[in-house]
């Protein structure tokens, strides 16, 4: 008997291929030429535009949708990328809502925004179609730069190093490089393989080397790295997970949604992917709302997601709480995991309520149990491996103005460093700023 959204346990094939295709498919579909048009023609082109001063990457937003409104969307695309190499995946996965779209002029009177994101993707896309890449290498500097990790702060530090003439050598531990946008993006966000294409185009500045399956602190070394480069970058990201520390988090069924969530955006045949019927994701930002709405997607017949705080303390976006409640999860506030109940494998999870006290949270003294016969952590990574001789800073790489570190001649950005948020627009920003900072140190020699 086939598998269906009711068979117990962990299965695959609980729903068609063609239903999956379906559930899958690209959640924002990008803009055709009229509806681009018709969406560039509500923007005000404000002066002082609040929209460009809540990009991380302060991409010229007023300037680029009159470029589309003008019917010159490779114009458009060319100011997104002088700011963010990255701005085609930065379009499908950019919190814009909490972002640039939250302060539009529009949003404050109308609320309803300019649809920045979607008028952001159909430009770079329609430059990246036509196969042009707009940028080319200054004259070869002969410096050589290492960049640890080939995420989008790695990548977009070697590509402006590229810019300015400079060889760059990138070394990723996985089996291809694109990090976070690659392998821990929800996969209706990014279809048909966007990743990868994007990052086939970037490459098409030159000077650029990818090397995979090189991990930091065993192939290569941070002390070896600096004796035969010029100079550093750090971008490796985080891949240590924190565990629920509760009697039982050892037991079978109990995995990191980071995992999860890469071994989806990897599998050629998602019939192929098996998935609980009780699923219970703990926690509250983005990790845990895709880990939850791609269970419920797969055909898990009940997914609950569960956070230890109040609605208004979730790192996701109400937007993207809105998804998953429509997609059919249970979000569960102020409640607290307390131990994981089960023979060898889950079979429960219990939990106790939680209030906001004197002393900042406190159990309410209520429990209550979900079945489950497959949890999700995503309650949180952490950087593992730093190099000796690097201050860290709340389990972070410190780092100081554009990413220098307490290393000469290493700096670091992205989500293994100490400065902004964990966003991939913050990463692309980083990672530029500390190409800009590098360069200007190597020309000082």
């Amino acid at each position: 008997m086939p598998a269906s959204p009711r068979s117990p346990g962990i299965v695959a094939g609980r729903l068609d291929a063609g239903a999956l295709a379906e559930r899958f498919s690209d959640i924002s579909p990008r803009l055709d030429p009229h509806e681009a048009l018709v969406a560039a023609d509500r923007c005000y082109f404000c002066h002082d535009a609040p929209c460009m001063e809540a990009c991380p990457t302060s991409i010229d937003i007023p300037l680029f949708i009159r470029q589309i409104a003008t019917g010159t969307p490779e114009a458009a695309a060319r100011t997104i990328l002088d700011q963010n190499i990255l701005g085609g995946m930065c379009a499908r996965v950019c919190p814009t809502e909490t972002l640039c779209e939250e302060v539009c002029v529009r949003e404050t009177a109308e609320g309803k925004p300019v649809e920045i994101g979607r008028l952001q993707r159909y430009a770079t896309d329609t430059l990246m179609d036509a196969g042009v890449h707009p940028f080319s290498r200054a004259e070869v500097t002969g410096k050589r730069v290492a960049v640890v990790g080939a995420g989008p702060a790695g990548l977009s530090c070697a590509h402006r190093l590229a810019m300015h003439g400079h060889d760059v050598v990138v070394f990723d531990a996985r089996e291809k490089p694109g990090g976070l946008n690659e392998f821990g993006i929800a996969s209706y966000k990014s279809v048909d393989g966007f990743a990868q294409r994007e990052i086939d185009w970037l490459l098409q500045i030159g000077g650029i080397e990818i090397h995979d399956g090189q991990t930091l602190g065993d192939a290569i070394t941070l002390d070896g790295l600096v004796a035969e480069y010029d100079a550093v970058f750090l971008g490796m990201g985080l891949a240590g997970v924190n565990s629920l520390g509760v009697e039982g988090d050892d037991r079978g069924n109990v995995t990191d949604a980071v995992d999860f969530i890469a071994d989806l955006r990897q599998a050629e045949d998602l019939t192929g992917l098996p998935v609980g019927r009780h699923v219970v994701v703990i926690g509250g930002g983005m990790t845990a709302i895709d880990a939850a709405v791609q269970s419920r997607l797969l055909g898990a017949e009940i997914v609950t997601l569960v956070y230890r705080r109040s609605q208004e303390r979730m790192a996701a976006s109400v937007w993207e709480q809105d998804l998953a409640t429509s997609k059919g999860v249970t979000i569960i506030h102020n409640a607290m995991p307390l131990r994981v109940i089960g023979n060898g494998a889950v079979r429960e999870m219990e939990f106790e309520y939680t209030r906001d006290g004197a002393g900042g949270l406190e159990p309410a003294g209520e429990t209550f149990r979900l079945p489950a016969d497959q949890v999700f952590r995503a309650i949180g990574q952490k950087l593992e491996g730093a190099p000796d001789g690097l201050t860290l800073e709340r389990g972070k790489i410190a780092v100081t103005g554009a990413g220098r570190t307490s290393l000469a001649m290493v700096w670091a950005g992205g989500d293994c460093a100490s400065g902004g948020d964990d966003l991939t627009v913050t990463a692309v920003a980083e990672g530029r700023d500390a190409a800009e900072d590098i360069h200007a140190k190597l020309m000082e020699a």
